[in-house]
């Protein structure tokens, strides 16, 4: 059974019929002759033969008619203009009929997704194309038709007429046709069936067999129509004054009556003897007709397929034949100016223009048609390799594989030079290819992953912009919706929406958009982990990434709704496109245009479009415009960062209140007291502060999203009250009404709105409440998501919340209410280390008097409740005994003494003012101070609390630099050098004390008293000697309890509470006069303690972050033995005001690696081995924490120095010398003995031209040095000539142990030192004593 091909590949029979034939069919209400032969194509089950005499079956075979003088007609139009107005023609019929296909679509539903009517329509018009083409011979008559009625006067000489009728085709149309006689006898005929029978009988032995007698009723009265196959539509023919006979064929859409379409008047005997001539025609002349002219044009076609040409030239010279001899030719059914079949001429028509279809070309096009597939892929094979032709038809016949897309593309590319701007003609030959393709290759194998047919239909639709080609492309996507491939299809569904609009076509170009974001809203499968929306906390269901092609889609469509009238949908649309900038930043987006860059911002364009179409609305239709529910698919509230603001109230982080409050509990917990604090209500409705109290205001953060200034009028709240949500808000609370806001693009702005309430009650706020463009009321909810629920095993595995969260307060009579302000509200600026003096106001603004307050600050915080207590002393050193404690400092309670210092209780409208110093640290900036007050009316009742907030600017005052080093006198184990720089532009602070602060050491200024004032960008210095101080106690046993407790972390045992041993410290001062500063007064002991204190946290927080900071106190202590802290005091004249900067961070001494043995006794024990690498890489980080922190210190502690020898002078004419150099060694360790060795060398290389030192006699040194003790060296020098001796080139190795319990040695340490780069220049100079006196 061979595969049925699309109709335009059927042959092409044109028909000429005489005059009276035509006023005999229109008399009897039908239309002309070939219209009525067309009804009755195809004719089912027709058999073919192949060459090799097979017979090939067709369920259907088509043939197509045609009137040859309209063929004639359509041949003298220019190709170029005939395809302009076909274009037009397929234009202005999908335009005129597309409203009417869309409501078929929608009435049908999923039924119309297999076939659309504009593609039907649009290959209906393509297939419907009659005119010879000059590439190709599909359109070309294959065989002609005369047809004559018996009614003429003279039937013969109209049949003569006829046959002798000059061929008025172009020369390039094929003339090789079969010439058939068809003679119409009605039964209103003058003649009789036998005068008809021998008038037939006539003409066959005139003009050949090819001859029919078909006989008519056509009674007088038309019968019924009776419903027949609808016609192709075709091309009408310019206007132009047409013959009446020739009016019936110009309409080629009416098919015989005037009311009922696709209809003929015809009998039912008249329908079988016409069904009968057609098949007859078929079978008995035009298919014999065909096979014959296979298989001549075949035997010539193998003829020069099966030799080569060198064995033709060959024969032609033996027998002298120059061209192959003529085949037979046809008898008379030929005109006789018409040429043999076989011997067809090879010349050109002297009128010019190309030639008439080749022989081979007829050959596959006539092998195509009768279904001799075989021979067929043959030719067009043949053709193809020549370039002439044939991909296009190729697809068609091959089975699926890899080269038939390359087929189509050939085909394609061959139809013009420039497919990126076809010419009209040319884009009609893509057209026709992209048509015969859907149609012949069957939908499952054009869709096939190895053809890809739809692509197809793009290529060929190419970058036109005409209505087919967008109908191309609109097919393509289809079947790209068929194949799942949705992102592909609604790309195509821009093009070609785009395209149609160009055109005028506005129903399908909306049809065309809403399919296109139908398809962008499908979201394809995300196989991906539950887990994986749960960790980035997004929903499975929410699509992002596609926003800007969706509006690009969405802002056309809305466009043409509000044009077409469809006010409503273009709201709606043009609201839905402020989405705002998605998440990501997009490289690039579609657009509605093929080549149309994307606007840098079009939010603003939507906005405008969006206010004129609801401006519109609004005005023609008011009342309904509050029946619709709009709402912006944005949300310009920003909930999280909205807050609520009191009266009086400070900013402040949540948090930080909320570790205020922890630090206040597990303060009161410790003094076996019930620690709670009840939540005070923060708006009042009556007391002794009415008009301040009873109002709040709600902070409303809004941000705006879009790339456009917004504007929005009488923004509001709703406001509920909690358990009584039917209670109106207006009951509760009086909102305040914001007029206008404007907000920039991507402003965010934050709107205070403030609510004053009527009675007590705890208000929930729910919504906000605005005017959009001051034109579309909005309602938007201000509630935020509750937090993940886990409590059950469901919770944990479905995600479940807890209720949303909203904004409330209570409002509560004001019983219990204290207000704390400072009295001085000006910007407050320090300086570095600036006491700053400040005073509180505290007012009972309740109606219950208040007996007790309590303050707590931060652990960052310093601050000192009362006045200045300055102590002075005259002893340069002080002792103090330290709790040694990294505890946070305790919250301070207030004195309530009234003007009378009598009164310990703050009655109801009474308020005292509270001094407090407030002191600036080290780091600069902005920063805020935070306190929490928590106060009672007796020990009965239970605490309440407020909050105060001050901000302060710390600017920069010195830059200070300490650096330390072994000291090479006797005096001093080591020296350390203080450098301090003034780093202000307009101060000149005086330096007036240096006090150093260590359990372990004592210094002394080497460089005298203090300097003058220290002028803008000028620096001090001063040079510290610093000398071991043994007599303070505790530091062994801070040392054993850090160890301890390190060690007892190493191995994850229970950290108790256990708190460090209290510390001996020693502070020295250092002072311009005799008397001194004491360190011991409790403001400046607070200060120092604090400074400490929150040095310590933040630098256990940096170097072991492993540790929880509540554990802090229990592992670490305040002060490390080996510190020194230097507590500088400072003083500036002009502005009278003087301050202290601590310096931390300095350790001297000689550290033995205290923490190694628990280190290596963790690294060491045998654990459980843990198959994650980074619980490993965890561990080994805390391990290195621990062996590199300050608590395991390490260094060498034998330090060796050269004395200066000075210049040694020797009367060398007497013989050489001895000269003796001193090396000193000092052991830096204040606990253990060190053993030395010194070895001297003078075979090295000296430096700076010095010469080797001849050592003489011992030159290897050893020893052991006590703790903190000294050891002299002498070894001596054999000088034979002056000169510049090097005392470099010495090794010195240490050795440190511990003895044991049975006198072994323990944690044995060794250390190799050589002299530094400073130190190999050390030298004794040797000068001759008799040279001298002879240059004297």
């Amino acid at each position: 059974m061979a595969p049925a091909l699309p109709s335009s590949l059927s042959p092409h029979i044109c028909i000429l019929t005489s005059p009276d034939l035509a006023e005999l069919l229109e008399q009897s209400s039908l239309p002309p002759l070939f219209q009525i032969l067309q009804s009755f194509s195809p004719l089912p089950q027709v058999t073919t033969r192949t060459t090799a005499l097979v017979s090939v079956p067709h369920a259907s075979f088509n043939l197509r008619f045609s009137d040859l003088q309209d063929v004639e007609e359509a041949c003298r139009e220019d190709d170029e203009q005939r395809a302009i107005r076909t274009i037009d023609w397929i234009t202005g019929r999908i335009s005129s009929r597309c409203s009417k296909w869309l409501q078929e679509v929608d009435s049908m539903g999923a039924k119309a997704a297999a076939r659309t009517p504009w593609w039907d329509e649009l290959r209906r018009c393509t297939e419907g194309d009659f005119v010879p083409s000059k590439t190709e011979g599909w359109n070309h008559p294959v065989a002609l038709i005369l047809a004559v009625s018996t009614t003429a006067p003279n039937p013969l000489q109209a049949i003569t007429a006829l046959h002798s009728r000059n061929n008025h085709l172009p020369p390039w149309v094929d003339t090789n046709v079969l010439r058939y006689t068809l003679i119409v006898h009605p039964s209103n005929s003058p003649l009789t069936n036998e005068e008809a029978g021998a008038l037939h009988n006539a003409v066959k032995k005139q003009y050949g067999l090819h001859c029919y007698l078909l006989e008519l009723d056509l009674p007088k009265v038309p019968p019924a129509p009776i419903p027949v196959p609808a016609m192709l539509p075709r091309l009408p023919v310019p206007s132009l004054p047409v013959s009446p006979q020739k009016k019936g064929s110009n309409a080629s859409e009416n098919t015989g009556d005037d009311t009922i379409p696709n209809s003929l008047r015809l009998g039912e005997k008249d329908v079988q003897h016409t069904a009968k001539f057609t098949r007859e025609f078929l079978v008995m002349s035009l298919i014999p007709w065909m096979e014959k002219c296979v298989l001549e044009w075949n035997e010539n076609f193998s003829s020069t397929r099966r030799l080569p040409s060198r064995l033709f030239s060959s024969t032609r010279r033996l027998f002298g034949s120059a061209s192959p001899s003529p085949g037979p030719t046809h008898t008379s059914s030929m005109s006789m100016s018409t040429p043999s079949l076989a011997g067809r001429s090879a010349t050109l028509p002297l009128t010019g223009g190309p030639p008439p279809p080749s022989q081979q070309r007829r050959l596959a096009e006539f092998a195509t048609i009768l279904g001799d597939y075989k021979l067929a892929i043959m030719v067009w094979e043949a053709l193809r390799k020549e370039s002439k032709g044939g991909s296009d038809i190729l697809p068609l016949l091959l089975a699926p594989s890899p080269a038939v897309p390359l087929h189509a593309q050939t085909a394609l590319a061959s139809i013009h030079p420039n497919m990126s701007d076809l010419p009209p003609n040319a884009q009609l030959r893509a057209l026709s290819c992209a048509v015969r393709w859907e149609m012949g290759i069957p939908t499952q194998d054009l869709l096939s992953n190895m053809l890809e047919g739809e692509r197809w239909l793009v290529w060929a639709a190419s970058n036109a912009e005409e209505a087919p080609s967008a109908l191309l492309l609109a097919h393509a996507a289809l079947l790209s919706t068929m194949k799942k491939a949705q992102r592909r299809s609604a790309l195509w569904y821009v093009l070609a929406a785009n395209r149609l609009e160009k055109c005028g076509i506005k129903p399908l170009t909306m049809y065309f958009l809403r399919r296109a974001e139908e398809l962008y809203s499908v979201r394809p499968p995300k196989e991906l982990s539950p887990s994986f929306w749960d960790s980035e906390g997004k929903s499975p269901t929410t699509a992002e990434g596609l926003e800007d092609i969706l509006s690009g889609i969405a802002h056309p469509l809305g466009r043409m709704l509000y044009t077409t009238g469809d006010v409503v949908g273009a709201v709606k649309l043009f609201l839905s496109l402020l989405r705002g900038a998605p998440n990501f930043a997009s490289a690039g987006t579609l657009t509605l245009g093929d080549t149309a860059q994307k606007a840098t911002n079009n939010d603003k364009l939507y906005l405008d479009d969006f206010r004129v179409a609801y401006n519109y609305w609004k005005s023609t239709e008011p009342e309904k415009t509050a029946d619709h529910s709009l709402q912006l698919p944005i949300k310009l509230c920003n909930v999280k960062q909205s807050s609520l603001r009191f009266s009086g109230d400070n900013t402040g982080n949540d948090d930080v209140w909320a570790a205020r409050e922890e630090a206040w509990k597990t303060f009161w917990k410790s003094q076996d007291a019930k620690p709670s604090i009840v939540p005070s209500g923060k708006v009042c409705t009556n007391g002794q502060e009415h008009f301040d109290i009873d109002m709040f205001w709600v902070n409303l953060v809004m941000r705006n999203p879009l790339d456009a200034e917004v504007n929005l009028s009488d923004i509001t709240l709703l406001v509920q009250e909690v358990g009584m949500e039917s209670i109106s808000g207006d009951e509760l609370v009086e909102v305040e009404i914001i007029k206008e806001v404007i907000m920039a693009p991507k402003e965010s702005i934050s709107v205070p709105i403030s609510l004053k309430p009527k009675r007590s009650a705890k208000l929930r706020i729910t919504h906000a409440r605005y005017n959009f463009l001051s034109l579309l009321p909005i309602t938007e909810s201000l509630a935020s998501r509750g937090q993940r629920l886990h409590a059950t095993a469901l919770q944990r595995q479905k995600p479940t919340y807890a209720p949303d969260v909203f904004m409330q307060v209570e409002v509560v009579p004001s019983d219990h209410r204290l207000l704390v302000t400072f009295v001085e509200d000006s910007r407050l600026v320090l300086l570095q280390g600036e006491n700053k003096s400040i005073r509180l106001w505290l007012k009972n603004a309740g109606d219950k008097p208040i007996s007790e307050v309590w303050m707590i600050s931060g652990p960052e915080d310093e601050i000192w409740l009362g006045e200045h207590d300055y102590k002075s002393t005259d002893s340069k050193t002080e002792t103090f005994r330290s709790f040694n404690s990294l505890k946070p400092q305790a919250p301070r309670r207030l004195p309530l003494l009234g003007t009378d210092q009598s009164s310990t209780i703050l009655n109801p409208g009474q308020g005292i003012e509270v001094p407090v110093i407030v002191h600036a640290g080290m780091a600069t900036g902005n920063f805020d101070l935070d306190l929490l007050f928590v106060f009672r009316e007796d020990d009965s009742h239970p605490f309440h609390s407020t909050t105060l907030t001050r901000s302060y600017e710390v600017q920069a005052l010195f830059d200070i630099s300490v650096l330390a080093e072994p000291s090479l006198s006797q005096a001093h184990s080591f020296l350390i050098d203080l450098d301090l720089t003034n780093t202000s532009q307009t101060f000149s602070p005086c330096i007036t004390q240096l006090t150093c602060i260590s359990p372990q050491w004592t210094c002394e200024s080497l460089t005298g008293r203090l300097s003058d004032p220290i002028a803008p960008t000028q620096c001090c210095r001063v040079i510290l000697g610093a000398s071991y101080w043994s007599e303070g106690s505790g530091s062994e046993e801070t040392f054993s309890f850090v160890s301890q407790k390190l060690g007892n972390l190493l191995k994850g045992g229970d950290m108790d509470d256990t708190p460090p041993p209290p510390l001996d410290i020693l502070s020295t001062h250092i002072s311009q006069g005799d008397t001194y500063r004491s360190i011991k007064g409790d403001s400046i002991m607070d200060f120092v303690q604090s400074g400490r204190r929150k040095y310590m946290s933040q630098n256990i927080s940096r170097v072991h972050s492993y540790v929880a900071a509540n554990s802090f106190p229990s592992i670490f202590p305040l002060y490390n033995p080996s510190a020194i802290d230097f507590v500088i005091f400072w003083h500036i004249q002009e502005r009278d005001i003087s301050g202290h900067i601590a310096v931390h961070g300095i350790t001297l001494g000689a550290g033995h690696g205290r923490l190694n043995s628990i280190v290596e006794e963790a690294e060491s024990a045998k654990v459980k081995r843990s198959m994650y690498a980074e619980t490993r890489r965890e561990n080994m980080e805390v391990l290195d924490a621990i062996r590199n922190s300050e608590w395991n210190a390490e260094m060498n502690p034998i330090v060796l120095s050269v004395k200066d020898a000075g210049i040694k002078t020797h009367d060398f004419s007497k013989g050489q010398c001895h000269v003796s150099v001193e090396f000193r060694l000092r052991n830096h360790s204040s606990t253990r003995s060190a053993e030395y060795t010194l070895k001297l060398g003078s075979d090295t290389t000296p430096p700076n031209n010095l010469l080797n030192p001849p050592y003489a006699g011992r030159m290897t040194f050893r020893g052991s040095i006590p703790p903190s003790g000294t050891a002299i060296v002498h070894p001596k020098l054999w000088v034979t000539r002056p000169g510049a001796y090097s005392l470099g080139g010495w090794v010195l190795e240490t050795k440190i142990s511990e003895e044991g319990q049975n006198g072994q040695q323990l944690n044995v340490r060794r250390y190799v030192q050589q002299p530094s780069p400073s130190e190999e220049g050390a030298c004794v100079v040797v000068r001759n004593s008799s040279i001298d006196d002879t240059n004297n």
